[in-house]
């Protein structure tokens, strides 16, 4: 006898329920629970948002938003580095500005606090003066001859356009070395956009998109209305007509406006056409997801213009000055332009400038940039300073970095290398690409030898020998799935088999696969889409053909290429290349000896393969489970028919198989191989091989048994952790469930000494894949909203008036039996009879009634077709809930459990109880005919079994397939069983291996150990059930529910249960997204509990393993061991016996109910805390030590990584605001020239220089008081600066929108003449801001805007500098950063200090404790981290998001003593803090039971949340007994485990 540990495991998304069970093992007794050890509850926080998106199974990373913006900063990085190579160079050249030069560092970075324009130089008088003035000028001459009037009318020209003149001037006349140092820089910061391949959008071939400038030729309305709008249509100068919905006639007549025009498209290309024989056209206005439609309009732009980029745009400034560049003129467009146009203003001012030219020179400047590498540097030593500029320096593009360490390794194949230490080590091949031609055929033949043919009819004949009856036909089926990218069932069986498809409507074949219906399966993707691109351009593609063994590199080769070449020229290079050397090696044409035009057809040929196939899409980066090696091994068995072959099995695996034919013992070999090949007795068997016999010949195991160590320790767990390759599960969410499993684990076992066996449950969300994920939800969602509805009609039906009897709302029960009763109406479509109106109408409020469309929408819930399955009569709705009706298991629970709403149905009470244990078939069989008494004396007949087949056909045939199959049954099948048995999702099989490495005994040979038990969601609700553990979690819970009824001053939050106790229940109209389970973290233990006292036997029995026909006879032993049985007389056919019903399952031991109740209240929640701001990073860099390449740290500087998000990504600057306000005499004295009133001034200023005092002002003033009778000299009115007071004002650039109203407009915008502009435009639109700053309205102030302005030139206005007055925080210390501020990111608050002084109470004089508060903020906190100081060595202590705090009562204040054990109740956790404010919720609390809006709270005396009353909050600063938490809270810690370690 031996006590043993039994832990439980409850997994989920975002929490890890455990529980250890102890149990008594005895050699000749059955195993025995005897007690709870102990159990809790481990919490990984993750916001609402994360937790959605993983449910709806989006893929999207976690961290997609951050790797975003970090992408743009790590472009800008790229770009200053860009920027120093090239300072460095135009130093050196001498082709620098003075005053530029003396700004940078030896490295050509830009000195503290430094950071100047080119083109602007500081002047005498420390004004900027522009340096090309005279190329200015020259450009000002143009501009007068082409705009003599508006640059008479005081038109300014920016100093900035001077650079596209000098771009344009430098491709035709010599500029000097400085200006075209400002071409290169302008180059440098502006180059251009590189589209890698794979990067274009999608082409859709039944459209047409062009990106068109038309002019509009008209505006006229239609008379029709779009709300409030009117629709207009607008004629444009192509005849189309584009229609616009508006408040206003938009005033667009003879203006140019952008349109994205669309032209649906024909099988062939050619536009299709309407019944009245116009093509079919779509006019929209452009949106931000068109760039790339305006994009290409640019480039043919510009290509049609015959210019360069420069000159187009200087060109267009020219013909219209009035525009923006940016955004305007070009956006984005290929990086082609920008190298072309530099390359050509190189080679011109090579002729002029003589650096350029400089042999001597261009040797420095390599030798510059290159010190250290003197391969390069002889490589690139000839190619001079166009190559160094253009190509080496500003158009230069790193290769992408490789992520083969991100590639999973093969569990087979590896090589044996040394390692640092010199010492022997096993490195695993890398997995082979999925979209390999290798893995591609591999995967094929997987889906040919697996593939089953059946003949749909009850029992689902297998027929597959007449399709498939032997080898070769696979093949042949092989061959030609070969050429498909992919299959569906339907294909296959009418185009492959011949198969004629029945007809009529909703017709299906009268065979199916054993795949999922409907569904496409891969074949050979890589192939299939080779061969339809290059058929679809009629290429012929004879050479992929495979004949030979050395022709079977072609298609690999053609792969290889269009896998890892990723830039678009080289590419075509590339695939030249190839089709070259096909040619060469006549893999192509058939030619013939008389055929003199042939080579006229080879270059044809490669023409249209070069063309056809340089837009081949990129392949995926998806990897298999094995290498290609593995792979190649594999194939060799798997291959079947003319396809396999002898000689292509390698040597070992030959030897292998001799050794197995012959039975000779070799200890490699392990006898479980032998027993799996035992049949298999010539090499010519070893074909067509299922892939686990495969690997079990090849390889003497199977994959997922690659690693069966035993953990010794919980420091071999520490190891596994240290050792784990981050992002190696491709999931964050279960990377970080299934690590800190692990660490709970360690933890459990250091505390409670050796696990013995490991029960665990996997969340379904956790095994599931995301496309099932998103379906789950869905599910649930209807699930949902399903419940409700059927809950709110329950409600409705106990209206005396329907006659409806014995109706409870709150009965589960009965809300099953309303859902089974509409699920057989879902497959009825006929209209509602007499009766069922007659039910409608009794609805006393016309509002209560269900409508009729209500009614059609779920499928006549109430039609005449609700019928027993087994008798053919009519359920009525009024004795729907009476005791005459029960829902009935199609197949019973005692041979098969199955408790979904596809295995029941509903039947009279008294043919449920004539089934008994029948299945419904079965049923119908044995008692057709069968005349049955009802209660009341009414008789039904029992079903005939053609009229229950048509019955079964016509309700259930074509909605719910899966019930019509299990009413069919005669017998239970074993796949049944099979599947609901084994779950190999990815996950769970990882998870149960890896908690196998601790249970594991020695002789174990199977990935997952003997002793672990995987249980189900389903069976730990029928313990939960049957324990009384539900009714243990509403007791627990009960009290928030109470006192929701006291808050509310209600009682809709209780009410009593059919026996008679007081339970949690929720409002109807609350019920949306509620369960009432998971309001409370510590749900995951008290699963955790079940889950560990849930024995093997447990789990066989309900999971239906007991159901197979071998496992018959124990069926019955296993329920008799488990369940309570009753004895109950039953009355047959006249005659009384005495059967054994079985109940309930028997308790895991007598005090189990109490045991579980006492261990969920002493419960201490563990939160994982998330508090890793800053880590200290370690670069490596590769080099040769002693012949080998190693990797070395990094040893100089200091490297930080920032965990987290310091501030929200808007840049603002701090700009200084000129207000006024009033002062005295003495103070205007001071600052005379910042007196507001013009007058005042000059005569002060006056006074001042005549040497007055201030009292002789005075005096003059007063003698003149008359003149100056509006002047109070003790209210002068002055301007001040913000920057001289405390308070501070930022600004940022916003797009002008409708949200600028007079208000905004007065208090936000900062440029003074900007918003006077904004005002004037304002007041011509009445204030209404909608119509003046909609896009229209804002064309309109642009082209009125020297009106607006007071007939004064100003540039278009599209963006505003606002500001606000705020605390940020600069973005760094140094340069242009510490003029960047920003603000803190949302849920940056992680460091909440509470400080503590001692002061005498001067009421009482006796001293106490007060306290003050502060948040640290995370920059401060940051610096701090760096310094290696503590965060606030002045504070009693610090509190951060997850920790607890402990509220002590009035006795425990007084007495500084804490008692113990402490009060759980009085635990909070700590949420979020700001400005001295801190929130608080119960430790337990894991959402609010109950939250409303400030509009529905008037129903619940104003209560909007239930911890934050009177507040939508959902935390509180204070207690739920009244106490302000901060001012009197304790912190408390707890480890992992929930164990307080610390008061």
């Amino acid at each position: 006898m031996s006590n043993k540990n039994i832990l439980g495991l409850d997994l989920g998304t975002n929490s890890i329920g455990w529980a250890v069970v102890k149990c008594i093992d005895n050699e000749d007794t059955e195993r025995k629970l005897i007690g709870l050890v102990d159990a809790g509850s481990r919490i990984i926080p993750m916001d609402a948002a994360m937790q959605s998106d993983f449910a709806k199974g989006n893929t999207v990373s976690q961290t997609k938003e951050r790797t975003q913006y970090r992408s743009v900063r790590r472009i800008r990085e790229r770009h200053l580095l860009r920027r120093e190579r090239l300072h460095r160079v135009l130093s050196l050249m001498g082709m620098l500005p003075r005053h530029y030069a003396q700004a940078l560092t030896r490295y050509g970075k830009f000195k503290d606090d430094v950071e100047c324009r080119l083109p602007w130089a500081e002047g005498s008088e420390g004004m900027p003066v522009f340096i090309f003035q005279q190329s200015y000028d020259e450009m000002l001459q143009i501009f007068w001859q082409e705009h003599p009037e508006l640059m008479a009318k005081g038109m300014k020209v920016p100093y900035d356009w001077t650079l596209y003149y000098l771009r344009h001037k430098a491709l035709h006349q010599a500029i000097s070395g400085e200006e075209l140092s400002w071409i290169l820089l302008n180059f440098n910061q502006k180059r251009g956009y590189y589209q890698a391949r794979g990067e274009e959008d999608d082409v859709d071939t039944s459209k047409e998109e062009k990106y068109y400038a038309l002019k509009v030729v008209d505006v006229v309305n239609s008379g029709d209305k779009r709300g409030k709008d009117t629709w207009y249509n607008v004629f444009l100068e192509n005849g189309l007509v584009y229609r616009r919905s508006a408040k206003e006639k938009p005033d667009w007549v003879g203006k140019v406006k952008d349109f994205i025009v669309t032209t649906q498209l024909n099988e062939d290309g050619t536009p299709k056409r309407g019944k009245d024989g116009e093509v079919k056209r779509s006019i929209s206005m452009p949106k931000e997801e068109n760039w790339g439609l305006l994009k290409i309009k640019t480039e043919d732009d510009i290509r049609s213009s015959g210019q360069s980029v420069g000159e187009y745009i200087f060109g267009a400034l020219l013909r219209n000055p009035k525009q923006k560049i940016k955004g305007q003129l070009v956006r984005t467009i290929e990086r082609t332009f920008y190298k072309e146009e530099l390359r050509g203003i190189l080679e011109k001012q090579r002729e002029y400038i003589p650096q350029l030219r400089d042999a001597a020179l261009y040797e420095a400047c390599i030798n510059e940039l290159y010190p250290q590498n003197d391969a390069y540097r002889q490589s690139i030593a000839s190619k001079g300073f166009t190559y160094l500029l253009l190509d080496n320096i500003i158009f230069y593009q790193r290769p992408l970095k490789s992520k083969k360490s991100m590639i999973d390794e093969c569990p087979y194949e590896y090589h044996e290398c040394l390692d640092v230490n010199g010492e022997k080590m096993k490195k695993y091949v890398k997995c082979i690409a999925k979209s390999h031609p290798l893995y591609q055929e591999f995967r094929l033949w997987q889906f040919v030898s697996n593939l089953r043919i059946y003949q749909c009819s009850i029992d689902d004949e297998d027929v597959t020998s007449q399709f498939l009856p032997d080898e070769e036909s696979r093949a042949c089926l092989f061959d030609w799935l070969n050429d498909r990218d992919s299959i569906k069932e339907e294909i296959l069986l009418t185009k492959y088999f011949g198969l004629k498809k029945p007809k009529g409507k909703n017709v299906v074949l009268p065979y199916r696969w054993n795949y999922v219906r409907d569904k496409s399966y891969p074949c050979n993707e890589t192939r299939g889409k080779i061969l339809e691109r290059l058929s679809k351009n009629g290429v012929d593609t004879s050479f992929l053909d495979v004949e030979n063994k050395n022709e079977k590199n072609v298609e690999e080769g053609l792969w290889h290429i269009l896998y890892s070449v990723n830039d678009p020229e080289q590419l075509r290079r590339a695939l030249r290349t190839f089709a070259q050397k096909c040619v060469a090696k006549r893999c192509i044409l058939n030619q013939s000896a008389n055929d003199e035009a042939m080579p006229d057809g080879d270059a044809a040929w490669i023409n249209a393969f070069v063309d056809a196939m340089v837009k081949f899409p990129p392949f995926e980066n998806d990897y298999g489970a094995y290498s290609a090696k593995a792979v190649k091994k594999l194939l060799s068995l798997m291959r079947m028919g003319h396809h396999w072959r002898a000689d292509d099995i390698d040597e070992k695996t030959r030897s292998r198989i001799q050794k197995l034919i012959d039975g000779e013992f070799d200890e490699s070999i392990r006898e479980r191989v032998r027993e799996k090949a035992i049949s298999l007795d010539r090499l010519e068997k070893f074909r067509g091989l299922p892939l686990w016999l495969a690997c079990y010949v090849v390889y003497n195991r199977h994959s997922e048994a690659s690693d069966l160590s035993r953990w010794q320790t919980p420091d071999d767990i520490d190891a596994y952790l240290k050792s784990f390759k981050q992002h190696s599960l491709r999931n964050p969410v279960v990377e970080q469930v299934v690590t800190e499993t692990l660490r709970t684990v360690r933890d459990i076992w250091r505390k409670y000494g050796s696990i013995d066996e490991i029960h665990v449950e996997l969340g379904r969300e956790l095994k599931a894949p995301a496309d099932q994920r998103a379906q789950m939800t869905e599910r649930a969602l209807q699930g949902e909203n399903t419940n409700l509805r059927i809950k709110a009609l329950l409600t409705e039906f106990l209206n005396p008036e329907l006659g409806i009897e014995n109706v409870r709302p709150f009965s589960p029960s009965q809300q099953e039996l309303l859902r089974i009763y509409e699920d057989t109406a879902l497959n009825s479509v006929s209209e509602p009879d007499d009766y069922v109106t007659e039910i409608i109408t009794k609805f006393a409020d016309a509002k209560k009634r269900p409508t009729f469309s209500e009614v059609k929408r779920y499928a006549l819930w109430l039609e005449q077709h609700y019928v027993s399955p087994y008798t053919g009569e009519t359920i009525p709705l009024a004795r729907l809930f009476t005791t005459d009706y029960e829902i009935e298991h199609v197949i019973p629970q005692s041979r098969y459990f199955d408790d979904s709403l596809s295995n029941k149905v509903i039947c009279e009470a008294e043919v449920n109880k004539l089934k008994g244990n029948a299945l419904g078939f079965e049923f119908i069989k044995q008692h057709h005919g069968e005349k049955v008494i009802l209660n009341g004396g009414r008789v039904v007949t029992i079903l005939e079994t053609d009229s229950y087949s048509d019955l079964v056909n016509n309700v259930y045939g074509k909605s719910n397939r899966a019930k019509m199959r299990k009413l069919f049954l005669e017998d239970i099948p074993a796949e049944f069983i099979e599947r609901q048995m084994n779950d190999s999702r990815y996950i769970c099989k990882m998870v149960t291996s890896l908690l196998s490495h601790i249970v594991r005994e020695e002789e174990e040979e199977e990935a997952k150990s003997k002793h672990i038990v995987v249980c189900t969601g389903a069976v730990t609700d029928r313990l939960k059930r049957d324990w009384g553990v539900n009714d243990v979690w509403n007791r627990i819970i009960l009290p928030r529910f109470e006192r929701m009824n006291k808050i509310t001053n209600t009682q809709k939050f209780t009410t009593i249960s059919t026996s008679g106790h007081l339970i949690p229940a929720m409002p109807l109209e609350l019920q949306r997204g509620f369960s009432k389970k998971r309001i409370d973290h510590r749900h995951h233990a008290m699963d955790a509990i079940v889950i560990a006292c849930a024995t093997r036997d447990h789990v066989n029995l309900l999971s239906n393993e007991a159901a197979l026909p071998k496992n018959q006879a124990n069926r019955y032993q296993l329920s008799r061991k488990l369940r309570r049985y009753e004895d109950v007389l039953v009355c047959r056919e006249g005659r009384s016996r005495k059967i054994s019903v079985a109940k309930e399952f028997l308790l895991p031991w007598p005090t189990f109910t109490t045991d579980v109740e006492h261990a969920l209240r002493q419960i201490l929640v563990s939160f994982k805390q998330y508090l890793r701001v800053i880590t200290k990073a370690t670069n490596h860099t590769l080099r040769i030590v002693n012949g080998k390449k190693i990797s070395v740290p990094q040893t100089l500087g200091d490297s930080w990584a920032i965990r987290k998000s310091m501030h929200k990504e808007t840049v603002f600057g701090e700009i200084n605001l000129r207000r006024t306000k009033t002062f005295g005499l003495k103070q205007a004295l001071q600052l005379p020239r910042r007196i507001v009133n013009r007058d005042l001034r000059g005569k002060i200023m006056q006074l001042l220089e005549l040497k007055y005092t201030e009292k002789q002002i005075k005096a003059y003033f007063s003698e003149n008081a008359e003149a100056w009778s509006d002047v109070n000299l003790k209210q002068i009115e002055m301007y001040y600066f913000t920057k001289e007071t405390s308070d501070r004002f930022f600004a940022t650039r916003k797009s002008i929108d409708t949200s600028f109203n007079r208000k905004a407009i007065n208090e936000k915008v900062a440029d003074t003449a900007i918003q006077k502009i904004m005002l004037r435009h304002l007041e011509q639109y009445a204030d209404d801001a909608t119509l003046a700053f909609s896009p229209d309205g804002i064309d309109q102030m642009n082209s009125n805007i020297l009106a607006l302005n007071d007939g004064k030139y100003h540039q278009p206005i599209y963006k505003v500098r606002v500001y606000e007055k705020a605390e940020k925080f600069a973005v760094g210390q140094k340069g242009s950063k510490s003029r960047k501020f920003v603000e803190a990111a949302k849920g940056t608050n992680l460091f909440f200090a509470i400080y503590e002084q001692t002061a005498v109470d001067p009421a009482t004089g006796l001293s106490v404790k007060k306290r003050s508060y502060r948040t640290i903020p995370l920059n401060e906190a940051i610096l701090k981290m760096k310094q290696g100081v503590p965060l606030d060595s002045k504070a009693s202590f610090i509190l951060s998001p997850g920790d607890l705090v402990y509220v002590p009562t009035k006795e425990e204040r007084r007495t500084g003593q804490m008692e113990s054990p402490i009060d759980n109740e009085r635990v909070y956790k700590m949420v979020s803090s700001g400005k001295g404010q801190v929130d608080f919720v119960p430790y337990s609390a894991a959402s609010v039971i109950f939250s409303v809006s400030k509009e529905n709270s008037s129903h619940y005396s104003g209560i909007q949340n239930e911890f934050g009353v009177g507040s939508p909050k959902s935390k509180n600063e204070r207690a739920l007994t009244g106490e302000m938490i901060k001012e009197v809270c304790l912190p408390i810690k707890v480890d992992r485990l929930g164990h307080l370690i610390e008061k």
